[in-house]
């Protein structure tokens, strides 16, 4: 008989765990609590203008074209991908901007204007981000199930030769001098929720991921690729149960044997949570089955920032902003402890603009643009009535764009602004503290020390999503599915199958 499986959630870790269990003989149900899946990845549609919600970029599509391979598929029949060339432009306080690419004599053009040493030290940067890269995905680490600390122990001399252990900025000081190129090499970390100044800088092989991979968009927003994965995952004959918030995940004698939703109770075999970590121990899961991770622990953990976003509709374009667009305060590790240490809400702010109309004009009426803007901002330990700021705070970003920035006329154009605050993450999202990105990814919550993949404290029961391993972004949090698939083929006793990876149209 087919084992069942239920999966909590139906962000991209818990779609691409269910493609790839139920390709590989499971019988699979998700459990979404909203009325359509996507998580994080959700869609917001109003007035003619489309907007996503969450991620908004696509990298690493070799990490994606193996969970279509996974059930014997190719992405390109499901989404149609563009690459983007530059990948960001980044404006500096003092209003220079680098297109940052993947081309590499143009990226040394650009930093030879502010400092030739840094244009010259670039290939070496890259072939050091391309060792960590050969770690984390040539060479496996970032599927590989970190379940006791000897699989730790065996990496860490690697790590130490790499120099993976050091925070990323001090990684990145040692190749450059000028502030912008300083920044444009440590900020990705920041991408999934970590602080520069203390991630390890194994999260810089981000970089040349990004070199080698490229930086891509799918037509009609990133829920298209929501969508894809969820229509191969019915093809394969998936069940998905939507406005089905789960309430409970039933346990006897130690083992995970159920779910319940809507009152009902649905048996199992093993259970796959995709809801944010936090959530699924202390509400999802009764105390008395939690040794390891009871509420006292959940709550020591260090979480990760939020984020403040404005879906943005304008009657008018602005072909300043490319597809991303990355605009900075002139403070850079002062403003990161402001929102990682101290939370706080400081006065400046630096920002990232998402702007698809500049590749999909169909995400907005003709003429018009569709963007948003992410502020990270502390999480909710900051103890900020958002309710009551959020409206303010806005006019002020709205202001610095149109009156700092230079985006002319933008609030005689605004068409729609919508806004989504810390408090709209735990309340819609369930996400702990309001934090967008779970569990922090600094050195002491990394691989073996982040929470596991398969329940220290419940068998048949496993983590996918931004808390566990390897961490958050769309490229980390396939890959804790690939993870946890790899944990229930073997507890299961049935041999892990992955398809032979399909030639890529994209490359």
């Amino acid at each position: 008989m087919r084992k069942k499986i239920a999966i909590i959630g139906s962000g991209f870790g818990g779609l691409s765990a269910a493609v790839r269990l139920q390709a590989q003989g499971f019988d699979v149900t998700i459990f979404e609590k909203n009325e359509r899946v996507g998580g994080h990845a959700y869609q917001l549609k109003k007035k003619g203008y489309t907007f996503d919600m969450g991620p908004s970029l696509i990298t690493a599509p070799d990490v994606i074209q193996k969970v279509f391979a996974t059930a014997g598929k190719k992405l390109e029949d499901y989404m149609e991908m563009h690459y983007l060339d530059p990948f960001y432009r980044i404006y500096f306080h003092d209003k220079t901007f680098i297109d940052y690419t993947g081309d590499a004599e143009r990226m040394k053009a650009e930093f030879a204007k502010f400092n030739k040493s840094d244009a010259a030290n670039y290939d070496r940067f890259m072939a050091d981000a391309k060792n960590l890269y050969d770690a984390v995905i040539t060479d496996g680490l970032g599927t590989t199930p970190f379940m006791d600390l000897k699989t730790y122990f065996g990496f860490v001399p690697r790590a130490l030769k790499l120099n993976a252990l050091f925070p990323a900025y001090t990684f990145v000081k040692r190749y450059f001098k000028d502030f912008r190129t300083r920044f444009t090499f440590s900020f990705h970390p920041l991408f999934i929720g970590a602080s520069p100044f203390r991630a390890p800088a194994i999260y810089l092989m981000i970089p040349y991921l990004e070199k080698n991979g490229g930086v891509w968009f799918s037509k009609g927003g990133m829920y298209a690729f929501v969508q894809a994965l969820e229509k191969l995952f019915l093809e394969l004959g998936g069940e998905i149960k939507t406005s089905s918030p789960v309430e409970e995940i039933i346990v006897n004698n130690g083992r995970a044997t159920g779910i319940k939703a809507k009152g009902e109770v649905y048996p199992v075999d093993a259970v796959v949570s995709n809801a944010d970590f936090a959530h699924t121990q202390t509400k999802l899961i009764k105390p008395e089955h939690r040794k390891k991770w009871t509420d006292k622990k959940v709550e020591k953990l260090d979480y990760s920032m939020s984020a403040f976003l404005m879906y943005m509709g304008t009657k008018k374009k602005y072909p300043e902003l490319l597809h991303h667009t990355l605009i900075l305060s002139e403070r850079y590790k002062e403003l990161v402890k402001d929102i990682f240490d101290k939370k706080v809400l400081p006065e400046d702010f630096s920002m990232y603009l998402h702007v698809p109309t500049r590749t999909d004009a169909d995400m907005a009426p003709e003429g018009c643009e569709s963007m948003y803007v992410l502020i990270p901002v502390a999480n909710l330990a900051s103890g900020l009535k958002w309710e009551e700021i959020k409206q303010k705070y806005a006019d002020k970003v709205l202001q610095f764009l149109e009156e700092d920035f230079g985006m002319k006329d933008l609030r005689a154009n605004l068409d729609v602004l919508e806004l989504f605050t810390p408090e709209d993450f735990k309340r819609d999202r369930n996400s702990h503290l309001g934090s967008a990105w779970g569990v922090e990814p600094s050195l002491i919550q990394t691989a073996y020390f982040r929470p596991h993949n398969r329940s220290e404290d419940i068998s048949n029961l496993y983590i996918v999503g931004t808390s566990t391993h390897p961490g958050a972004g769309v490229p980390g949090v396939l890959m804790t599915a690939e993870t946890t698939h790899k944990l229930v083929c073997s507890d299961f006793g049935i041999p892990f199958r992955e398809q032979p990876e399909l030639e890529s149209v994209l490359r």
